[in-house]
């Protein structure tokens, strides 16, 4: 518990001083690569000072041209390997109460995240939209089906948005299982141990176009499942 708390006691202005040199990044560079520079980083020296090792495979199935990410979700640590480690620029889709946090909430708004307003169904199809929208011009997103984290490492039920999602942008879904974080910083405890988290990229999956919009969702939805499950290590 002790290094957990020494931990947040440094990462926290960390976490403060990278948000803003982040916005003040997108004000000179508004192509977002400096902005994405910072991202990454800030995820590099959060694992450095956690004692975290990131590993990744299935680099090759990334495909050309943008695609989105759906990970499971384990712990927090999840955000740092993958902005970290991932060989590819990377933006999130993210719960809207996240984007409420000072400095760092406006940083992520500069960064071209995208906030998802979960509480409000129209603002979330609007989202949506909104996010296919980026998508189609050439971002690559990430986002957590299950969204929230597990307790035990056991995949959750899978939220709809982000299939829908798929189905507007109509571009690849990379499935990605991630393993190792949950025992970093275990669910509901202030603890935190080093350690090796690992991510494993599956090869793309694409929305049927010969089904009905809820049956394409739903196929994708058991397929990504699948696909990340067949790698999950309990």
């Amino acid at each position: 518990m002790v290094r957990a708390y020494l931990y947040l006691a440094v990462f926290i202005p960390l976490t403060f001083l990278f948000s803003v040199s982040a916005i003040v990044a997108t004000l000179l560079d508004g192509t977002g690569r400096a902005y994405a520079w910072h991202a990454r980083l800030w995820a590099y020296m959060g694992l450095k000072l956690a004692g975290v090792q990131v590993a990744v495979s299935g680099v090759e199935h990334i495909p050309e041209g943008p695609v989105i990410f759906m990970s499971n979700h384990q712990s927090s640590f999840d955000i740092l390997a993958l902005l970290a480690a991932m060989p590819r620029q990377i933006h999130w889709i993210a719960k809207k109460e996240l984007f409420d946090i000072p400095f760092f909430g406006p940083s992520m708004r500069r960064g071209g995240y995208i906030p998802l307003d979960r509480g409000d169904g129209r603002k979330a199809l609007q989202s949506m939209d909104e996010a296919a929208t980026a998508i189609r011009q050439g971002k690559s997103v990430v986002m957590f089906p299950e969204g929230t984290r597990t307790q035990d490492g056991r995949l959750l039920p899978f939220k709809r948005g982000g299939f829908i999602l798929a189905r507007k942008a109509a571009v690849p879904v990379i499935p990605v299982t991630i393993n190792g974080s949950g025992r970093i910083n275990p669910a509901n405890q202030i603890r935190l141990y080093g350690g090796n988290i690992r991510i494993m990229l599956h090869p793309p999956l694409t929305v049927p176009d010969e089904l009905r919009k809820s049956e394409a969702e739903g196929r994708m939805m058991e397929n990504v499942r699948n696909s990340i499950e067949s790698a999950l290590e309990l």
